[in-house]
């Protein structure tokens, strides 16, 4: 006599478990993960040396001078960098003032608000994602032919910070979506259950929630501007000025603009001067990133 035995399924991945420990790494995956690695010290091996390069040649003139004198031409051994310093602060507040709000309130529209089925909401979302991969310079040319000779902004502060608005703006909306769309619909249908509306939900509910995804967005866009050399020449950035701006009607330079003017120089002491810039450019951004960092880990939600 015999009785039906019905086989118990094995559980679940132990015959793959099983079956990737006897056959073992195999070797093309092995040599796919070597070279990942040898890339990216490569990349991390001579970044380091760039950095190591600019202090070193920097580090004479790495002192009060750089940020408490203007340029000099003809002594460079007490010229600093004192109006590209202030210039770059005004630019970089303006522009931090034009397109923050602006992308912001882009972002909650297309993700609380807009009809995805409408052509023109599908519009501006493909228009969005294509200027975020358009060339700095492209802006420049904007600015400069429709902000600056156009609307009669001239060469200005004010004329910089909406290029560079109109350069980040792309990756503000699009950080800041992505913030918005990562709180849960579940914080939206209960806040609409207990009777609130939908904008006293994305207020008092979503934008909290996402404060920390938006911040760090903004000031990663806020990080590229501040490097943008290219779309401000061509708006007339001066090379050389001795004075700081008083507001956002007044000629300005920034530090890309005046490292690049020490950098074209021959005499060796402009050398110095243009490395010990680029050392406070990067403590600059450094400072702006470490915020960006904080700010997502202090407010950071787990759901």
């Amino acid at each position: 006599m015999t009785s039906d035995v019905i086989p118990r399924a094995p559980a679940a991945g132990a015959p793959e478990t099983r079956r990737l420990k006897g056959r073992g790494t195999p070797l093309r995956e092995r040599f796919f993960h070597l070279s990942l690695l040898a890339s990216l010290a490569v990349g991390v091996i001579f970044l380091v040396a760039l950095l190591a390069y600019v202090v070193v040649e920097g580090w004479p003139r790495l002192d009060s001078r750089i940020w408490s004198n203007f340029p000099d031409i003809i002594n460079p051994a007490n010229a600093g960098a004192q109006s590209a310093i202030m210039g770059t602060i005004w630019i970089i507040g303006f522009t931090a003032l034009y397109c923050l709000p602006t992308g912001i309130l882009t972002a909650i529209y297309l993700e609380e608000y807009a009809d995805p089925l409408r052509w023109y909401n599908r519009a501006i979302e493909i228009n969005i994602q294509n200027l975020a991969a358009v060339p700095s310079i492209v802006y420049g040319i904007l600015g400069l032919g429709i902000i600056s000779r156009g609307l009669g902004f001239g060469q200005t502060v004010m004329t910089a910070a909406l290029t560079l608005s109109l350069l980040v703006l792309p990756i503000v909306i699009i950080s800041s979506r992505e913030a918005i769309r990562a709180v849960p619909r579940s914080i939206r249908d209960a806040s609409l259950a207990l009777g609130a509306t939908q904008w006293q939900t994305v207020r008092r509910q979503v934008l909290p929630a996402a404060v920390p995804g938006m911040a760090t967005g903004a000031i990663l866009a806020l990080s590229r501007a501040i490097g943008e050399a290219a779309p401000l020449l061509l708006l007339g950035g001066l090379t050389f000025i001795t004075f700081n701006p008083t507001g956002a009607q007044s000629a300005f330079t920034v530090l890309p603009i005046q490292i690049f003017n020490w950098i074209s120089q021959s005499r060796a002491e402009f050398t110095a001067l243009a490395s010990a810039a680029i050392v406070v450019l990067l403590v600059i951004l450094l400072a702006m990133n470490s915020l960006a960092i904080w700010l997502r880990n202090r407010y950071a939600r787990r759901w």
